[in-house]
């Protein structure tokens, strides 16, 4: 269980950099986000960004999964 909360604090690291340094630039600029800018409104709905997250964290979670159980 350690191992696994060390892992994730170094991921939560290298993605806090990277949105700091602008490295995800592209989250939210993709063809299929959802972007309504009104007079007094605005509405952000990063659909095809969402699932580009959900794919890559799919992948590393079962990696991950395969790693700790065997």
């Amino acid at each position: 269980m350690s191992d696994l909360l060390i892992f994730g604090g170094v991921v939560a690291i290298l993605v806090g950099l990277a949105a700091r340094y602008g490295l995800v630039a592209w989250f939210g600029n993709l063809p299929g986000d959802i972007r309504r800018v009104g007079e007094r409104t605005a509405v952000f709905i990063p659909v095809t960004s969402m699932i580009v997250v959900s794919v890559v964290l799919t992948i590393i979670v079962n990696l991950l999964g395969r790693y700790f159980r065997g």
